[in-house]
Formats: structure tokens, sequence, C-alpha cells
């Protein structure tokens, strides 16, 4: 993937203002590899000193680490600078491969770590989100804090990732209201959020469509069935949630760049179904 030239515009659809910063469409520590995910922070800058006093920071670095930081900057007031277009130094060590620095696009929000987050900044971090999803056709599961990803790290200070990412999935027009499958949904999407919960201990004919579809998209190894009766076939019938499928579920999840928490809820039946 070559330097990513397209951001500016990328930003400009969110309707909030956008500052090109000088010699963005050149600067980053090469080309960006490939774009599989969107990773949020906050500066730790100033807590006061204008719109986005960490600019100079974002986009030079600091001492040990060389700029650029960051794809973006997002004010305080909600506008986007556009800082670079090649690959960023703002998330090592990862643990996930769709959000290291070859792999994922990072936003810098100004924020001290501990200030409210202003309407308009808010707004428009969900909104850039949500085009950069978009642009690169990612869902919105791959929209992650910092603190998701590397576990030494505490920003963006706050948020609920939960809610920011469906409201995010709003804003991409996949997860309209329970209930209205809104413009251009379907009944089938409509279907899905109204899926039960699936989880450990759980016995129920939902399982199996849980096994079904594991197997459908790959997730069961023969190891899985093995020494079961009947083999694959009774496998695959039978209903209960027990560790092993939790932990075939939790494979599945990490693989989707959903949260691997090894239940099927209404961010993982739309991937195993493939709706």
């Amino acid at each position: 993937m070559p330097f990513l030239t397209q951001l500016a515009d990328v930003a400009r659809r969110t309707g909030h203002p956008v500052t090109e910063v000088s010699g963005w469409r050149g600067r980053g520590h090469g080309p960006q590899p490939e774009v599989q995910g969107i990773v949020c922070h906050h500066t730790a800058g100033p807590a006061g000193g204008g719109d986005y006093p960490s600019l100079a920071v974002v986009r030079d670095g600091r001492p040990g680490l060389e700029g650029p930081l960051s794809h973006f900057g997002l004010g305080r007031s909600g506008h986007i600078y556009v800082i670079a277009a090649g690959r960023c130094w703002h998330n090592a060590p990862s643990t996930s491969a769709f959000h290291d620095n070859s792999s994922s696009i990072g936003i810098e929000a100004e924020n001290d770590g501990s200030q409210p987050w202003p309407a308009e900044q808010l707004d428009a971090y969900r909104k850039l989100c949500a085009e950069l999803c978009r642009e690169f056709g990612l869902p919105a599961s791959r929209v992650k804090a910092h603190r998701e990803v590397n576990t030494s790290k505490p920003d963006p200070h706050s948020i609920d990732m939960d809610d920011f990412r469906a409201a995010v999935a709003a804003l991409v027009g996949g997860e309209p209201a329970p209930g209205d499958p809104g413009p251009g949904g379907s009944w089938t999407e409509d279907i899905v959020k109204q899926l039960p919960l699936v989880r450990l201990g759980d016995d129920n004919f939902d399982v199996k469509t849980v096994r079904g579809c594991l197997f459908a998209r790959g997730h069961v190894p023969p190891a899985a069935y093995a020494q079961v009766a009947d083999g694959l076939e009774g496998w695959l019938k039978s209903t209960l949630c027990d560790d092993q499928l939790v932990e075939l579920v939790r494979g599945f999840q990490q693989a989707e760049g959903l949260d691997a928490d090894g239940e099927v809820g209404p961010r993982t039946w739309p991937s195993l179904l493939r709706v």
C-alpha cells in the first residue's frame, strides 16, 4: 500500500474543519503497508495552549521516538489535522496484529489525560473513525483504544469504547436502532440483532448454530472432534457450550478483530452468519 494521500479527503467527509499540515503527503516512516485497524489515543499534552498544542510533538517526535507519531491530530474544537500519510510510530508493542504500526491508522486527540472531552471533539472523533472504516472497508470492531491493544497505555481516558464503537457503527450504517432496519437495512440484519447471547454453560439449539457456523468458517480443527463419539457429526449435534467451544469462539473473534470474550452476542453473530 502506498502513502495514504486520500486521508485529507476522508477527513473532510466528517464535516469538521480540516488542516493539512505542510508536507503530510510524504511524511512517514516509509509507506503505510496496510490498514487493518484504527487506534484512538489522547496526547497527554498541555492542559492549555489552544486547540492542538501537541502538533509539533506528534509531527516531529520526542526524545527517543522520531515523528510522525500519528496520522491525524484532533483538536479540542473538533478540528482535524492531517499529519502523515505513511507509517507512524503510534502503537508498539501491540497486542493485536490488526493494530500495530504497520497495519493501523493512529489518531491523537488533544487531552491532558484528565480533562473532560468537549462534545465537538468527541463528535469529530466518532465521525473520523466512521469515515476511515468506510474508506478501508473495516468493521467498527476494528476501532480500538490504545489501552485495548497496548497493555502499558491508559488512553484515551474515560471513553467507553463499547459505546464509542456502537456510535461509529451507527454512523457507518451498520447498526440501526432495534426494531428499525433503517436506511438500506434488511429484515435479516434486524433478526440477527434479536439473536440470544450464547455463553459458557448454555445448553440449547442456538449452541448448535454456533458450532455449525464455526465449522463453516473454518475455525474447527479436526482435533476438536477427534475424541467425540460419531466424530464431527457428534460434535456438531452437541447443544452444550463448553470450555472447548468458548476457546474456539475466542479464536474466531480474534481472527475477526472482535473483542475475544468467548461469548456470541450482537457483535459476533453478524460475523458468524456473514450478514
